[in-house]
């Protein structure tokens, strides 16, 4: 308990989200748009342990079903638009919000194997 206790999450996740180093804050996380630094240029932590895989992927696909849906419904009980506006306008906003879901998704799933020594974070490496 004392391992997880060092690393706290919640106040890791809000830098993580901001695309900043969950160890010291100071540093980028991500040295391209979802590839991690290998290591952070401020505290030294290592990066490339993690196992993001598609986890991130998953909650920025759960987030949205859980956002566009209730729009959609809304918007078409609301104004009836035709189908040619509807094609264009929910895949649209659609993948504009999966862009800017999934960089702050990968740094939160990053933040939390980290914060509980999850795969390559066992030890601490600061």
């Amino acid at each position: 308990m004392s391992e997880i206790a060092d690393r706290p999450f919640l106040p890791r996740l809000s830098l993580a989200l901001r695309g900043r180093c969950p160890a010291c804050g100071q540093a980028p996380l991500f040295a391209r748009f979802l590839k991690p630094v290998d290591h952070c240029s401020h505290c030294g932590q290592g990066w490339q342990g993690h196992q993001a895989d598609d986890f991130p992927a998953y909650l920025v696909i759960l987030l949205l079903g859980h956002i566009i849906i209730p729009i959609v419904v809304e918007v078409n009980l609301l104004f009836s638009p035709s189908v040619a506006i509807q094609m264009a306008l929910w895949p649209t906003l659609t993948a504009i919000l999966a862009l800017l879901l999934i960089q702050p998704a990968k740094g939160a799933v990053i933040a939390f194997q980290w914060s509980r020594h999850m795969h390559g974070f066992e030890e601490r490496q600061e």
